[in-house]
């Protein structure tokens, strides 16, 4: 079996707490231990409710944060504490699309100028700029007449495409895809989804795919990681994760997803957590899930669960499921 595009080892994120005492510093642990793999050509997705981590993880892999602890390999090279220098050669590999269009692009810039930027970045030629937008906005479904428009003369469908248009310019490996159709219109969300999925086929590439909302999930990840407060507690194949999760969590999560018919019943019950997501400042010693978890044990507060195979196929995280 060949070797993943990425691989995440053991990545930590911790931020210093502002006026926490010398004798007593608080750290806020943001990512704490994720491990992941992504193969080339494939789509990862990375799931959870806001706050737990998943923008800060695919940061910390593309150097937008410094990782605290940990390991990445990108096509077999650890790029954990690569230099500037070589984080700037490596763009070219990796890039991602942004949550909202609109913030991602410079209103003073042409939308053909946008798209050459990292092109122009890298002093490529006037002409090849000229001829790879083009070439850029066909493969994204954009009329070539588009390069001289500005983003305020765009939909947000528009945008998000022009977005994905110079994450490609400099053909990378892998997208980082955070929350790449929560800003957008119902009616455009497919139509976006399906432009990536076209892109991945067509051009190879692979997903790291951040988003909270699992039916768009199970239409686009080959995998699932589900996480919770800076850890991953459960992942596997899409297909095995939706129909038999594991972790109290993932089916907390999965009988959330609203029903397009109504009429239609459940085939499970739907689970209402109790309380908030808790602050990474007071996690847990043991389950980072234990103050929410409806099965918890004894053990649970004290005692830290592992990723280990579950009954239901799947590695959980998870002392009564799946006790290491």
């Amino acid at each position: 079996m060949s070797e993943p595009l990425l691989s995440v080892t053991d990545l930590k994120v911790h931020f210093p707490v502002r006026g926490a005492s010398r004798a007593a510093p608080q750290v806020v642990k943001a990512v704490d231990g994720v491990a992941l793999t992504v193969p080339a050509g494939r789509t990862v997705a990375l799931v959870g409710e806001s706050g737990c981590g998943k923008s800060t993880t695919a940061y910390a892999i593309l150097g937008l944060v410094q990782a605290t602890g940990g390991q990445v390999l990108f096509d077999g090279r650890d790029i954990t504490r690569a230099s500037s220098e070589e984080r700037r050669k490596l763009a070219g590999d990796m890039q991602i699309v942004f949550q909202d269009p609109s913030a991602a692009l410079d209103p003073k810039m042409t939308i053909g100028d946008s798209i050459a930027e990292p092109l122009a970045i890298r002093h490529v030629p006037r002409a090849e700029r000229r001829r790879r937008t083009a070439e850029l906005l066909d493969l994204v479904g954009l009329p070539q007449s588009h390069a001289s428009r500005y983003p305020n003369e765009l939909s947000g469908g528009q945008r998000q495409r022009v977005v994905i248009a110079r994450a490609l310019a400099l053909q990378p490996k892998l997208l980082v895809c955070d929350e790449p159709v929560s800003a957008l219109d119902v009616s455009i969300r497919s139509q976006i989804l399906n432009l990536l999925m076209r892109l991945q086929q067509e051009l190879g590439l692979a997903y790291l795919f951040i988003s909270h909302d699992l039916s768009v999930v199970r239409h686009v990840a080959d995998e699932v990681a589900v996480m919770y407060l800076g850890t991953i507690v459960e992942r596997g194949p899409t297909d095995a994760l939706f129909a038999a999760p594991g972790h109290p969590y993932t089916e907390a999560l999965l009988s959330a997803i609203p029903l397009p018919d109504p009429v239609v019943q459940r085939s499970r019950p739907k689970i209402i957590l109790s309380g908030e997501l808790p602050s990474p400042l007071a996690a847990p010693k043991g389950c980072p899930f234990v103050g929410r978890c409806p099965i918890r044990i004894d053990r649970c507060p004290d005692d830290r669960p592992r990723l280990v195979t579950g009954p239901t196929g799947t590695e959980i995280a998870c002392l009564v499921r799946a006790p290491a």
